[in-house]
């Protein structure tokens, strides 16, 4: 009986330090359907409150990503090790700039990648800053491809 008594007093204590259910959705992967996503088009979706971009780009922009010299850029990373093997053509990126944190417009700028009206950081379609106060290319979420056409972020 008194074994049952302290149970029941120690349980809630417990139980209450667990996390919410709204903090494990926070955290939780989501999963992203690529079909609807034509060629050169780009969705955006959220995960943790951050907007991730999800890129279909052409041909003619993975080879302009490709064909610049990374020792030029000012956060030097080759246009492959942005992508997944494989999948070339689908850029994902959260879409924070990493000067002051705003928001990104896709396929905008002289790049063709995301341009910041903030404060005028331009990024080219594989991420890259090119131009501007940001210091850094925009940063990659953890992801991985279930399939061919979705993938899952977290």
């Amino acid at each position: 009986m008194g074994a049952v008594g302290t149970a029941a007093v120690i349980w809630p204590m417990i139980a209450q330090m667990n996390p919410d259910a709204s903090t494990i959705a926070a955290g939780a992967p989501i999963e992203v359907d690529l079909t609807p996503i034509a060629e050169g088009q780009d969705i955006k979706v959220f995960w943790r409150g951050k907007p991730i971009y999800i890129m279909n780009r052409t041909k003619k922009q993975i080879e302009e990503a490709r064909a610049v010299a990374v020792s030029s850029l000012p956060d030097p990373q080759s246009d492959q090790s942005r992508v997944k093997e494989g999948h070339d053509q689908w850029l994902v990126v959260i879409g924070i700039c990493t000067h002051l944190g705003c928001i990104p417009i896709a396929h905008e700028g002289s790049y063709g990648g995301f341009f910041c009206p903030c404060h005028g950081s331009v990024y080219d379609t594989s991420g890259r800053i090119r131009q501007g106060p940001a210091p850094l290319n925009l940063p990659i979420p953890p992801y991985a491809f279930i399939t061919d056409t979705k993938i899952r972020i977290g």
